[in-house]
């Protein structure tokens, strides 16, 4: 029998903008309502962003974190996980912020550099609520999303040698998994590791399900029995490769950060409808859900009671 399919759910990310959808969790109490429901609805893992509560923009201040995650460990007992991509343009002392100050049984670690294009959704709005939000877009028309050697080796010793966080390592491409490997050959990790394939972001791996089959299968081959990996969709994408990674024995990611919608032309009204929905799907496919506690346990995680917040 495959093993219980870990579900993570990132509720406002750093990406969309106030304007693309009136349901995006802005305030901390949106983001910590949301994730609650998220977690009630069945997501073992809660990836977080913050934003400024007035305008909507990603903001790293770990000020912002602590307003939201003890109400979210108060309200669920699923694992928090923090960002440390930030907001697009962000330094890496910016992004690292707020996981250093909460000291997460998770964090994220982008484990390579890539061409980071947002622009493209300027083309579908018009009447901005906020004067942030073009420009933010538009300038990653000439954007690089850096994520060196030299950065990741910071935030590994920084945040996992010094904090005991673990990560879920983002690979948006087939590189990515290699830089992954590098890092592990430097004996600065210990399994197991959580490889989050991203799909579908402009300048990553694009979103073809042949894309996905090998990656898994590299990753295999460089990990082995070391690892558990999951998969996380833009757009359209978000469902069908969701079920996708679970049909071949891996752990997925759903959330508003990924996609603002539920189906065709249709926004979905919260975080836990997605998690309701990608669950209804792989439950009758036969797959069960992973509570928090097996993903505690399947991830070598600190637990709740180590974390500073």
């Amino acid at each position: 029998m495959p093993k219980p399919v870990i579900i993570t759910c990132a509720p406002t990310g750093g990406i969309h903008t106030p304007t693309m959808s009136p349901y995006l969790p802005v305030t901390p109490e949106e983001i910590a309502q949301a994730s609650i429901e998220a977690a009630e609805a069945g997501a073992a893992i809660i990836h977080l962003h913050a934003r400024n509560p007035l305008t909507g923009r990603p903001d790293p201040s770990p000020e912002l974190f602590q307003q939201f995650m003890p109400q979210i460990s108060a309200g669920c007992d699923a694992v928090l996980n923090v960002s440390t991509g930030g907001g697009l343009g962000m330094t890496r002392e910016e992004r690292l912020r707020a996981a250093v100050a909460t000291s997460p049984e998770m964090a994220s670690l982008n484990v390579g550099s890539l061409n980071f294009g947002i622009f493209p959704m300027l083309q579908k709005y018009t009447d901005w609520q906020h004067d942030w939000e073009p420009s933010f877009l538009e300038m990653t028309r000439d954007f690089v999303f850096k994520n060196t050697f030299a950065d990741i080796e910071y935030v590994v010793k920084e945040l996992g040698l010094g904090h005991g966080t673990r990560f879920e390592f983002e690979c948006y491409d087939l590189g990515h998994l290699y830089n992954l490997a590098w890092v592990v050959d430097q004996g600065w990790l210990e399994p197991p590791f959580f490889v989050q394939m991203v799909f579908g972001v402009l300048g990553g791996v694009g979103a073809d399900l042949d894309n996905l089959l090998h990656l898994h299968t590299v990753a295999d081959k460089l990990f082995g029995d070391s690892y558990e990996w999951s998969v996380l969709a833009a757009g359209r994408h978000q469902m069908p490769f969701a079920t996708q990674a679970a049909m071949l024995g891996g752990n997925l990611r759903v959330g508003m950060e990924d996609s603002l919608f539920i189906g065709p032309g249709e926004l979905t009204p919260s975080n836990a409808s997605q998690v309701r929905k990608i669950i209804e799907i792989i439950t009758a496919l036969g797959h069960e859900v992973a509570t928090p506690a097996q993903a505690r346990e399947r991830l070598a995680l600190k637990g709740a009671n180590h974390v500073a917040f």
